[in-house]
């Protein structure tokens, strides 16, 4: 089997959990846009993007570090497992606790309704809890474990979906007499209205304890060991990816967080700022299908691009990678762009929501330089100048800020969309420029750019023209994703992909 082959077989068996961990926890968005009003899903919305950021600074970089010390020729793994998952169990009790006790200043801060303190308690242990989980995650991916880390990602997806369903849907409806009447006196036991979204906060709880549990083989066959000398290298090596994942999050989520401060009030009539955060948060869930693609990608190419990285072709293999990634997310691109309503009319139940859909498009095609960018990264995880990944995500971070900043006040969460682009766009010409000084690889740029260019027309054209009649605009923008794929099959021929 090609290494092509080798990485698309890894990228289908972590893909298909992640993508079914994801389709099922996107299947809560219909519930979340028909049961919460937009103000009370920008609650969600905003917190959630806090704790994308505080994630990245409670595994700080130690799985990526992980699977680079466990490659090198003189590795011991079992070792190196104890010392990495007692550093990252040390660093976790201390920021829970902090967090914890900084709640209610926390939430003033934030200018959140009052009696939301206890909703940064249970961000702060859904934060402890999965950051404990994410060593021995990175343990079965090492081990190439796939079926054991599927099944405890989907476990995880399963109880969290269940306990959304029973509290959000169940109970409210069961209290309102709708169905079941007979179990209003259990439903009143384990259920209290006034904690409201709460309950998205809860459910995420008891699915990241429930994790850890599955995850008991791993946590208990480590040996506690805190030696000074080894974690200072690896946190010289780690530290680099935390500023850069922290510098990453800033242009995925920072947005979420500038909206509401830099919207000018009334900008969207008769909406608050909270309001306009939720449905911009909710039509960014619909570039979820790109970030599903990048994700498995992700899951599989990062152990992959370290096992090729001694192998003499292994320039024109990563080439070959970027190639057909880029590809295939164009695919998705044109597809979801031009058939956004039947996306929208599915996902986003009240109108209210729909309203933002002009985003989705920017958003997708941003998330794609995303996933160009993490193919591209691989020279300096490679050559161990991680520091570069800091320095491009904080370019980044800086033309985020000042793009919003800009933009946010005249186009309002057009802005942010079309910042989180130029962003993306950015950092991935950045280090491709970067990476052929360092690290050369022949990478396709000017051919797959024209693909690119072709899919934005593509999309432009589709959403210029649009027939009046239902199934004639259905059948119109089925054609023109079809002609973007016979296109790409005749001219690329895909089995050229076993090769190498």
């Amino acid at each position: 089997m090609s290494v092509a082959k080798k990485l698309a077989s890894q990228t289908a068996v972590y893909g298909i959990s992640s993508i079914l961990v994801r389709v099922l926890n996107y299947l809560l968005v219909p519930i979340y846009t028909a049961r919460f009003v937009a103000a009370e899903y920008g609650i969600v919305t905003g917190l959630y993007a806090y704790v994308s950021f505080l994630n990245i600074v409670f595994t700080y970089g130690m799985e990526t570090t992980f699977f680079r010390f466990a490659n090198r020729p003189d590795a011991d793994r079992r070792l190196l497992y104890d010392r990495v998952m007692s550093q990252v169990v040390v660093s976790t009790v201390v920021l829970t606790g902090l967090l914890v006790l900084l709640a209610r200043p926390l939430m003033q801060l934030l200018d959140l309704p009052p009696g939301r303190e206890r909703y940064a308690i249970w961000l702060a242990l859904i934060l402890g809890l999965d950051a404990l989980a994410a060593i021995p995650f990175a343990r079965l991916r090492l081990e190439n474990q796939a079926r054991r880390f599927a099944t405890i990602r989907v476990a995880n997806i399963l109880l969290n979906v269940g306990l959304n369903l029973f509290f959000i849907v169940l109970c409210p409806d069961v209290l309102a007499g709708k169905y079941l009447a007979g179990l209003q006196p259990l439903v009143t036991q384990v259920y209290d209205p006034s904690i409201g979204v709460g309950y998205v906060f809860l459910s995420n709880l008891a699915a990241s304890a429930f994790t850890l549990l599955l995850l008991g083989r791993e946590l208990l066959d480590f040996r506690f060991r805190l030696d000074a000398t080894p974690l200072a290298a690896m946190l010289r090596y780690a530290y680099p990816i935390m500023l850069m994942g922290l510098a990453g999050m800033v242009n995925e989520t920072l947005d979420r967080i500038l909206l509401p401060q830099w919207l000018p009030k009334n900008f969207y009539p008769g909406q608050s700022s909270l309001t306009a955060v939720g449905i911009y948060g909710a039509c960014y869930k619909l570039s979820i299908f790109m970030s599903l693609v990048i994700q498995a990608f992700r899951y599989a190419a990062e152990p992959f691009f370290f096992s090729q990285s001694t192998e003499k072709n292994s320039p024109r293999t990563f080439a070959l990678v970027l190639k057909w990634f880029t590809l295939c997310c164009a695919v998705i691109f044109v597809f979801i762009s031009l058939n956004i309503e039947d996306f929208a009319w599915a996902f986003l139940r009240r109108p209210e929501y729909r309203q933002g859909i002009a985003v989705v498009p920017v958003l997708l095609l941003a998330n794609l330089f995303l996933g160009v960018y993490w193919n591209l990264s691989v020279w300096f995880k490679l050559t161990d100048k991680t520091y570069y990944g800091t320095y491009i995500g904080g370019a980044g971070a800086v033309l985020t800020i000042g793009l919003n900043f800009l933009l946010i006040p005249v186009l309002g969460y057009m802005g942010s969309a079309l910042a989180t682009l130029a962003c993306y766009f950015t950092m991935a010409a950045i280090c491709w420029w970067l990476g052929e000084r360092h690290f050369p690889v022949p990478y396709p740029v000017a051919r797959l750019l024209l693909w690119l260019l072709a899919a934005v027309a593509l999309v432009a054209l589709g959403w210029l023209v649009q027939p009046e009649a239902y199934w004639l605009r259905h059948g119109w923008h089925l054609l023109l994703s079809l002609a973007f794929v016979a296109a790409l099959v005749l001219v690329e021929k895909p089995q050229r992909l076993v090769r190498g």
